[in-house]
Order: structure tokens, then C-alpha cells, then sequence
């Protein structure tokens, strides 16, 4: 069994697949989201990568590797929150087994449950910021980036959008439970425009790169 001290994005992706499918609460789907958006974020960093030195592109290698430090950094960030997300889950795992007696204890527990509850939406919030900023700079690769690895560009954009679509339910799992509808209601509403505004952009980048490819030679 796993510990919580274990750093799971070291683990082998043979290892961690049969941790996730395993009968242990974590790694969850907010660790999968950021796995997940790491390696779509990583996508995008090829393409920058195939871009700059290239003759062809030229015109454009200043602004790529400029984005390459960019999504460096959002792809790093990514593999942070897969251990993130699961130490903030820790503390509200344990309060799902508390079983308080008195009226005392119910009050305690209550508030201790919605301060968690409100710690656990800030790693999958976070995720989904950053895997909307690789889907904003997947559509900079996909239309000014080395058009071999054009497909990769948009494969990223849309596996982003998966990791963010992810991220956005381990949200809403935990302002269900809020007592404090405001909050929850805020917490909603960000997801939401997260969902609406990366999500358009991500299908824009799909849509232009599967037009690409169906009517253009590379």
C-alpha cells in the first residue's frame, strides 16, 4: 500500500496506473487531471521545440522560445499539483471517518468539513488555470509552429481540455458537500467560466487544425 509521503509523480507509469486502479482513495481524479495536463502541456512544448532552429521558422523562433520557457513552466507546475492535490485531500479523507457523538462535536466537525472541503477545490482549480494556459498557447504551436508536429499542437489543446473537464468535477464533488452555498456557488462559477472560455479555445484549436489537415498538404 501506498503512503501519502510518497511522491507519485516518480513513480513509474506502470506503477502509478496500478496505484490509481487500486482500492486507495489516492492518487484521485484531481492527480489524474494534473498528470494528465502535464503530459498535454508537454505535447505542446515538442512542437515548440521542433519549431526553433528550423530555417522555415525563422520569423517566429524568438516568440517560440519564449513560449517554451512558458509552458515549461506550466508543465512543471502540472507535475507539482498530482502530489498537491493529494496531501490537500489527506486531512479531509481522515474527517470522512470521524464519527462525532455530542452536539459539540457535530459543530466542531462541521466546520472542520468546510474548511476541507474548501481546501480540496484549490489543487484542482489551480490545475484547470493551468491547463487553460497550455490550451492558449497550444493555438500559438498549431498555427505558427513546425507544421510536422501540427496534429501534436491540437492533441494538446483537447487533452488539456479533458484534464481541465476532470479537474472541474473533483470541484464540484466537494461544493456539493458545502453547507456554505455562497462559497460553493463561487467556486462553481469559476469552474465555469474556466469550462466555457478554455474549453471554446481548445476546440477552436481543434477545429482549425483538423481543417488544416484535411485540406492542406503539410
Amino acid at each position: 500500500m501506498t503512503e501519502i509521503n510518497t511522491k507519485y509523480i516518480e513513480l513509474s507509469c506502470n506503477d502509478f496506473i496500478d496505484v490509481v486502479a487500486g482500492k486507495e482513495p489516492i492518487p484521485g481524479g484531481g492527480s489524474v487531471a494534473g498528470l494528465v495536463g502535464a503530459l498535454g502541456a508537454a505535447l505542446g512544448n515538442m512542437v515548440a521545440s521542433l519549431t526553433v532552429g528550423k530555417k522555415k521558422y525563422a520569423a517566429v523562433e524568438e516568440e517560440m522560445e519564449e513560449y517554451i520557457v512558458e509552458i515549461r513552466r506550466v508543465q512543471e507546475n502540472l507535475k507539482e499539483l498530482v502530489q498537491a492535490d493529494i496531501e490537500d485531500f489527506e486531512p479531509l479523507s481522515r474527517l470522512y471517518k470521524v464519527k462525532p457523538k455530542t452536539e459539540e462535536e457535530k459543530r466542531k466537525h462541521e466546520r472542520q468539513m468546510e474548511s476541507a472541503l474548501y481546501d480540496a477545490c484549490q489543487v484542482p482549480m489551480e490545475i484547470m488555470r493551468q491547463c487553460g494556459r497550455a490550451i492558449e498557447l497550444s493555438g500559438e504551436f498549431a498555427r505558427k509552429g513546425n507544421r510536422i508536429a501540427i496534429s501534436d499542437a491540437a492533441a494538446s489543446a483537447v487533452i488539456c481540455k479533458a484534464a481541465m473537464e476532470a479537474a472541474s468535477l473533483n470541484v464540484y464533488i466537494n461544493t456539493n458537500m458545502m453547507k456554505d452555498k455562497e462559497t460553493a456557488d463561487r467556486l462553481n462559477g469559476r469552474c465555469a467560466q474556466y469550462i466555457v472560455y478554455y474549453g471554446a479555445a481548445a476546440d477552436s484549436v481543434f477545429g482549425y487544425t483538423t481543417s488544416r489537415l484535411m485540406t492542406t498538404v503539410i
